[in-house]
């Protein structure tokens, strides 16, 4: 497991005391020496002293539990979601409530977003007050729940070519995004995801676009 901006070690000493074999990362030297005082003696940490923006990720699967500073949600998510060959099993992260709600929402608000969501489920699992930090901050947090949908390499494929179609021009209906991909069968395959062809792209789901790219992989001829 990965405790990502891991700060005092709060959530490393957590995960370590449930047996999982965690490596914490902090960019902040102070931080990082007291977390190597910490767990110094515990052969289940390891701490690592680097900016989680840029801290090289495994190559095999691996689970995210952390608090990161709420600044560095959008790259974090960019690091975690953004690249296929990222092997995330799982996440579970606190950050702020806006953009845990944001995260969440059904309908992902950019192209950017809808290849995240359409690739993993997030989910809003709970609010967090500001009071349960120390020190509390500005604005209340939110516990975030994310898992991988399954997305084969082809479907993947398929998905960013819907993207790109579907969010280059603002009112982009979703026949004119299968029409601009090659998509055949377009009006059909939409109604087989639950997508109303007359929909704008911005209205279509994250499931739905999931759906899409997989119908999409499955209809086409292996090239």
């Amino acid at each position: 497991m990965l405790d990502l901006g891991a700060g005092g070690g709060a959530i490393t000493a957590r995960l370590a005391e449930a047996g999982a074999r965690v490596i914490a990362v902090e960019r902040d030297p102070h931080l990082a020496a007291r977390l190597r005082r910490r767990f110094g003696h515990d052969p289940r940490v390891r701490v690592v002293e680097a900016d989680l923006r840029q801290v090289k990720l495994p190559h095999r699967e691996f689970l995210v539990v952390a608090s990161p500073p709420f600044s560095l949600t959008t790259a974090l998510c960019r690091r975690l979601l953004g690249d296929p060959r990222v092997g995330l099993a799982a996440a579970e992260l606190i950050i702020q409530d806006g953009a845990a709600r944001w995260l969440a929402s059904p309908r992902p608000r950019d192209a950017e977003t809808a290849w995240w969501t359409a690739r993993y489920e997030v989910r809003l699992a709970r609010t967090v007050s500001a009071a349960s930090f120390t020190p509390p901050p500005s604005v209340a947090a939110a516990r975030l729940s994310i898992r991988p949908r399954p997305m084969p390499a082809r479907a993947q494929r398929q998905l960013r070519a819907l993207l790109r179609a579907a969010f280059s021009r603002p009112g982009t209906r979703a026949s004119t995004v299968l029409a601009d991909t090659g998509s055949p069968g377009g009006r059909r395959l939409l109604l087989r995801a639950g997508v109303d062809p007359g929909a704008m792209a911005e209205q279509i789901t994250a499931e739905q676009w999931h759906c899409l790219a997989l119908l999409l992989s499955a209809n086409r001829p292996s090239t």
